[in-house]
C-alpha cells in the first residue's frame, strides 16, 4: 500500500494505491477514456487513431465494442479523450486531432484538439470544429519523436455548477514559457456552438483566445519538449471525488531519455477549478506499472453514475487501458478521529449497475484489441 499525503498545498487529502484483480478495456486504448452511463448501460469511449465504444452493465463487466464514427472525417485521426452527457441525452465530447504533414518525413505532428456531438448515445457524432489550437508555429527541429507543437493529451470536466467546462491539456511546443499542463475554459452555455468561445488562462485570467492566444502552465515544463530528454508532466486525466471532496487530476511524467519513457504516475488536488495555481504540488503514486508504454492514468468510478470525471472512496486506476489497482481516497478534514483508525473495506465488487437489471458477472481474463493506426505517442512507441 502506498500513502500519498499533502502536509501543504493540500492538507487534507488523502489517496491510497492498492493492488486489484486485473480488468482490461475492451478496445485499443491510446488516450483517456471517457465514460458515461445511458439508459442504465454503461459506455467507455476508446481510442487510438479511430474510436470505439465499448459497453456493458458497470465498468468492470465491459461486454461489447462498436465502431464510433465522426462526420465529417476532415480531423481524422481522432483520439476522443473526454465527455459530458446532457439532460436531454445528447452527448458532448472533445477529441485531440494530430494532421498529418506538418514536417517533412512526416515523424512530427502537432497536435489540436476539437469538439463533437452525438445524439444517439456515443456512435455517430457530428464535429462541432476546432476549439483549441496554438498559435506558434510548428518547431520541426524537436527531438522528442513524436510533436513538433501544438495542443493535446487533455480532458474536461463540467464544474460543481455547470457554469463552465473546463480544459486542462498538454502544450508541446512555443517558448518554453508556453510548456507544460495548462487549462483553458469555455461558458457551459457555449456547449453547442463552441468554436471561438474557449478561453485559456494567462496571468490570473480567462481572457485570451483557445485559438491562437497565450497560456500559463499550471506546471510548467522542466525540460522542454524541443528537446530528447525531456523533462515534463502531460496527460492530465481529471475528476471531483466525493469521498476527498477535491478535484483530482492523474498525470504522466516523462523523463529524462528519449520518446517519452514513463518516469511515474502522479496525483495533483485542487478544490476549486476557477485557480489554477491552487493544484497542490504533484506527488508520484506509481513508479513502475508493470508494462510499456505505461501512459495514460485514469479513474473509473465504481458506483452508480460514477465514471472517468465522478468517482467516491473507491475507484479503480487504469493506465493505458489496463486496470491493477484500486485508488481509495479520502479526506481527512470530514473523517472524525474513529473513522480514521478502521481499516478500509474494498468496495470493488460492490460496482452497481446503474440500476438497471444486472446478468451474472462476466469475468474478463484478457483485452481484445482492436484495429489501430500506428499515429499517436503510444502507438509509435517502441
Amino acid at each position: 500500500m502506498l500513502f500519498a499525503l499533502f502536509p501543504a498545498s493540500a492538507p487534507a487529502q488523502r489517496v491510497e494505491l492498492r493492488p486489484a484483480s486485473a480488468a482490461y478495456m475492451l478496445s485499443r486504448v491510446d488516450s483517456n477514456s471517457p465514460a458515461y452511463w445511458r439508459q442504465g448501460r454503461f459506455h467507455v469511449l476508446n481510442s487510438a487513431g479511430f474510436p470505439y465504444r465499448t459497453s456493458g452493465w458497470g465498468p468492470l463487466t465491459l461486454q461489447e465494442v462498436r465502431e464510433a464514427m465522426i462526420s465529417p472525417t476532415t480531423h481524422y485521426p481522432a483520439w476522443i479523450e473526454a465527455a459530458w452527457q446532457d439532460e436531454d441525452g445528447a452527448l458532448f465530447a472533445w477529441y485531440h486531432h494530430e494532421p498529418e504533414g506538418v514536417c517533412p518525413g512526416g515523424e512530427l505532428t502537432a497536435p489540436k484538439i476539437g469538439a463533437i456531438v452525438s445524439y444517439d448515445g456515443g456512435l455517430r457524432f457530428r464535429d462541432l470544429g476546432i476549439v483549441l489550437e496554438s498559435g506558434d508555429p510548428p518547431d520541426c527541429g524537436a527531438r522528442n519523436g513524436f510533436f513538433a507543437g501544438g495542443y493535446g493529451d487533455f480532458s474536461v470536466i463540467a464544474d460543481r455548477e455547470n457554469g463552465y467546462f473546463y480544459f486542462l491539456f498538454s502544450s508541446y511546443g512555443g517558448d518554453v514559457s508556453q510548456q507544460g499542463i495548462a487549462m483553458a475554459r469555455m461558458a457551459f452555455a457555449d456547449r453547442w456552438s463552441p468554436v471561438g468561445r474557449v478561453y485559456k488562462y494567462f496571468r490570473g485570467a480567462w481572457l485570451e483566445p483557445g485559438l491562437g492566444g497565450r497560456l500559463t502552465p499550471v506546471f510548467p515544463v522542466v525540460v522542454p519538449w524541443q528537446r530528447s530528454d525531456a523533462n515534463a508532466f502531460w496527460g492530465p486525466s481529471v475528476h471531483w471525488n466525493t469521498s476527498a471532496r477535491s478535484y483530482v487530476m492523474l498525470l504522466n511524467r516523462a523523463c529524462c531519455a528519449p520518446r517519452w519513457p514513463q518516469e511515474g504516475i502522479y496525483v495533483s488536488f485542487s478544490r476549486e477549478l476557477d485557480q489554477p495555481e491552487r493544484w497542490s504540488e504533484p506527488v508520484k503514486i506509481l513508479d513502475d506499472v508493470g508494462f510499456s508504454p505505461g501512459w495514460y492514468p485514469q479513474v473509473l468510478g465504481l458506483q452508480p453514475g460514477e465514471t472517468d470525471t465522478l468517482a467516491g472512496r473507491v475507484a479503480r486506476l487504469y493506465v493505458h487501458g489496463v486496470s491493477k489497482w484500486e485508488l481509495v481516497f479520502s479526506d481527512l478534514e470530514a473523517e472524525t478521529p474513529e473513522a480514521r483508525e478502521q481499516p478500509e473495506e474494498r468496495d470493488s465488487e460492490d460496482a452497481d449497475d446503474g440500476g438497471a437489471e444486472q446478468p451474472p458477472v462476466i469475468p474478463i481474463e484478457e483485452p481484445r484489441l482492436l484495429p489501430a493506426i500506428a499515429s499517436g505517442p503510444g502507438q509509435r512507441a517502441p
